[in-house]
């Protein structure tokens, strides 16, 4: 199974090819596309590469599904005998990704490597 772990809004996410995701919201129109660039970590078929703090060359492509909201929070501050009653609500903005794809360039590294190693012999 070929996955990553995305960052978006400083929060982490799984994104698994062909599933869907939820971030905070993002200001794009339903049916975009995206490519997200700051990749920490790629997983495929047991080989993982992880990024010093992400991978390079690394992205992955979504495509914009849903703009949604939470359901509604209510925010109640009370304090006894002083009167203080205090009640909000909140509903947080959402946005759901469909993962289409998850690329890597983590070869050229290792290509580079082995040119240089032949160059000092």
């Amino acid at each position: 199974m070929k996955y990553a772990i995305v960052q978006s809004g400083g929060k982490q996410y799984k994104a698994v090819e062909g599933a869907t995701i939820e971030v905070d919201r993002l200001p794009l129109e339903v049916g975009k596309k995206l490519d997200i660039s700051e990749v920490l970590l790629i997983s495929d078929k047991g080989k993982i590469t992880v990024g010093t703090p992400t991978v390079s060359g690394a992205k992955v492509s979504a495509t914009v599904v849903d703009q949604f909201k939470a359901p509604k929070i209510i925010v109640f501050k009370y304090k006894s005998r002083q009167r203080y009653r205090v009640k909000q609500g909140h509903r947080q903005q959402y946005t759901r990704l469909m993962i289409d794809k998850i690329t890597a360039k983590a070869a050229k590294k290792q290509e580079t490597e082995t040119k240089a190693e032949t160059l000092e012999e």
